[in-house]
């Protein structure tokens, strides 16, 4: 035992001299970085990337991956109510200097990486509860097997993006900042869309915060024109949830995550020639009846489907964009040539 004891404190020691030896290695190399010879230099090259790090490699990854992290782990059960589905998620950023093109402004395509932060970060935070309980399916049975009612759906749960559009209107200067405002747009049976904005940063303040203060509010009213001065860019995005193979309603994740309000019949919505309809109890296809705004003074279920239908005017336009791919013809009248390495 005493032998056991004795080696045990050698180990410790050991371990402590190497601690010790590489803090002070570490300090060392610190204090000649910023106070040795070419000091300058070197503090100008690390201001540079630290203001960059959004362009570094595998920044989009920590910037992905870090909002589904922070939101799924620490903020999961939030206490947002069915009028709160349509607000923005508001994330801020700027024009790192390898995001500008020729024209020196953020070029076109980088806003698609950002997009993807927006999104990440809207649909981790509403819908953290009902994402992480359809991704237990097997003990929650929220999704049940078509083939087989009486089973959960078997699978992996996954949310995958359908496609996006981006308008642009305005540049984006070199090192301007600027934040995504993202909300849902709309959806339908199959898809979640998200619209984003891409607006001039401190240009525009919401009436409240949700949850804790984040920054100051405005006070005043104001109209859809006064804000579109202070928008760069407009996208649209849609997403699709799955579990396996099977296609999941974005109505049972939103419900899941306590973000819809009671309706008869069910939040199953069916597009027909783009008027949503409902399924009656019988499961008989159920017309929606037409919602007066004075009717609709509390936000109960017609007041969120008003929302989603006035989104749904845009959406759906976008949607049919999918029959673009019916217009390949694979060259049927020749080809101009291949040119290029992309």
């Amino acid at each position: 035992m005493a032998s056991l004891a004795s080696l045990s404190d050698k180990v410790l020691a050991a371990t402590l001299a190497t601690f010790n030896n590489a803090r002070g290695n570490a300090l060392g190399q610190l204090e000649y970085f910023f106070k040795g010879p070419g000091r300058t230099s070197r503090i100008i090259a690390l201001a540079v990337v630290l203001y960059n790090w959004k362009s570094l490699p595998f920044a989009w990854t920590f910037r992905v991956w870090g909002s589904l992290i922070e939101h799924f782990a620490f903020r999961r059960f939030h206490t947002h109510t069915p009028d709160k589905l349509f607000h923005h998620v508001i994330t801020p950023s700027h024009v790192s200097l390898l995001e500008v093109d020729y024209y020196l402004h953020k070029s076109n395509s980088t806003y698609f990486a950002d997009l993807d932060v927006g999104r990440s970060q809207l649909v981790s935070h509403l819908f953290a509860r009902g994402c992480h309980a359809i991704s237990r399916n097997a003990a929650t049975k929220l999704v049940m097997d078509p083939s087989n009612p009486g089973k959960p759906a078997r699978g992996k749960f996954g949310v995958a993006l359908g496609a996006v559009h981006c308008s642009f209107k305005k540049e984006l200067q070199p090192y301007q900042s600027y934040e995504m405002w993202t909300r849902v747009l709309s959806w339908d049976r199959k898809w979640l869309y998200i619209v984003t904005h891409f607006v001039e940063k401190g240009a525009v303040r919401p009436r409240s915060w949700d949850a804790s203060v984040f920054g100051p509010t405005r006070k005043t009213e104001g109209t859809p024109q006064d804000w579109q001065k202070h928008i760069h860019a407009t996208a649209v995005s849609k997403y699709v949830f799955k579990v396996g193979r099977l296609t999941v309603h974005p109505a049972m994740v939103m419900e899941a995550s306590g973000m819809l309000p009671e309706r008869p019949g069910g939040w199953l919505v069916v597009e027909d020639d783009a008027v949503p309809s409902s399924l009656g109890d019988s499961g008989e296809i159920v017309p929606e009846p037409e919602v007066d705004d004075a009717e609709a003074t509390g936000w109960d279920w017609k007041r969120t489907e008003q929302v989603r239908k006035k989104g749904h005017d845009f959406a759906m336009h976008f949607a049919e964009m999918d029959g673009l791919h019916g217009h390949f013809d694979g060259g049927e009248d020749g080809a101009l040539g291949i040119f290029g390495i992309a």
